[in-house]
């Protein structure tokens, strides 16, 4: 699944041809994915112009100067395609400028779109119960210990909770642990403030490194352009199971299931 740092690439890629176009014609190839395609969809968008892009947590913002915005996320295996050089059977929206072609494209179907009025974003259900931006300044140690105080689930199931932390995802979190050297199995309400004082960058750190490198390129993601993320050859545990750990203890990264997703993780180093 397309993770914070491939929807941020995403959005980016779109952006450096899309932004402040207009849009003069849109496209309907089926009548859902996931869920079915708002009404008026097609007259909100035709004739409007992108005033700008923007994300929160896993979800792509294009919004346009009718005081719309439209809210994208891209499922397990969606991707925009930016003029392709064919249609393909799996692009089920299309916007086309006067310049170019942008085709939302998802085989699977898990992705879905809305349309949503711009001031009311922050009202909108999926947006309104959740947690700060791993990116913003709102993030912090002091917001993680009080949101963990007397939690005893382990930490890496309530670092998933886009609740406590928006846009948060198995990849990062795996990997984000492991630079702050905190077990993921460990109780919530017992990780100290030192070690979540080491989280917070760690989280970032991971993510932005992530954005640099194009995201991590699994399973169907790609970026609009078509090139592919290469985090994936950076991984220091998630995938890793049964090989060395990167810290000079070399302990050995090891895998556990937690919440039904798998988690990799190095029992010498992560304490």
């Amino acid at each position: 699944m397309p993770e914070l740092p491939e929807v941020e690439t995403t959005v980016r890629g779109l952006a450096a041809t899309l932004d402040g176009a207009r849009i003069t014609r849109v496209s309907l190839n089926r009548p859902d994915m996931r869920r079915a395609f708002p009404e008026g969809l097609v007259q909100a968008l035709t004739g409007a112009r992108v005033t700008g892009l923007g994300r929160r947590a896993k979800y792509g913002l294009i919004h346009t100067d009718r005081d719309t915005t439209l809210v994208f996320h891209l499922g397990m295996s969606g991707r925009w395609r930016i003029d392709p050089s064919q249609a393909d059977k799996h692009d089920h929206l299309v916007l086309e400028t006067a310049d170019h072609r942008y085709a939302l494209n998802d085989a699977r179907r898990f992705g879905f779109v809305d349309l949503v009025d711009t001031p009311a974003l922050d009202d909108w259900p999926a947006f309104a119960a959740l947690g700060p931006e791993p990116l913003g300044e709102t993030l912090s140690a002091a917001h993680l210990k009080a949101a963990f105080d007397g939690r005893k689930q382990a930490i890496k199931l309530l670092l998933l909770d886009q609740r406590i932390v928006a846009g948060l995802g198995n990849i990062y979190v795996c990997e984000a642990l492991w630079h702050a050297r905190i077990n993921p199995r460990k109780a919530a309400g017992k990780v100290s403030k030192a070690a979540l004082e080491r989280l917070v960058p760690a989280i970032r750190d991971v993510l932005e490194r992530s954005i640099d490198d194009g995201g991590s390129t699994l399973r169907d993601y790609a970026q609009p352009d078509g090139s592919l993320g290469y985090f994936a050859t950076r991984f220091a545990v998630y995938g890793r199971e049964g090989e060395a750990c990167l810290r000079e203890d070399r302990g050995t990264v090891s895998r556990l299931v937690q919440g039904g997703r798998s988690t990799w993780f190095c029992p010498k180093c992560q304490r």
